[in-house]
């Protein structure tokens, strides 16, 4: 999964780029704001993963029951 800067629309992404400039600053292209987007996203998804939740045991041994269902399911299917 992946962050996107850009909501598809050029025009919105360079009117946001833009009204955050300052005459004084210097302009960054196209490209640099990609990876710099790019780098953020790939940041945020590392760095903000949910912690593994700590279910108790009655009902960790409900998922791997439902685990193996599904799998059995599947292995029924391509037979």
């Amino acid at each position: 999964m992946t962050y996107p800067c850009e909501t598809g629309n050029d025009h919105d992404t360079e009117l946001a780029m833009n009204s955050r400039s300052n005459d004084d600053s210097e302009a960054i292209d196209r490209k640099t704001s990609r990876s710099i987007c790019d780098a953020v996203g790939e940041r945020l998804q590392r760095d903000l993963r949910p912690e593994t939740s700590r279910l108790s045991s009655h009902l960790e041994h409900l998922m791997a029951e439902l685990r193996k269902r599904d799998e059995d399911a599947v292995r029924a299917m391509s037979n």
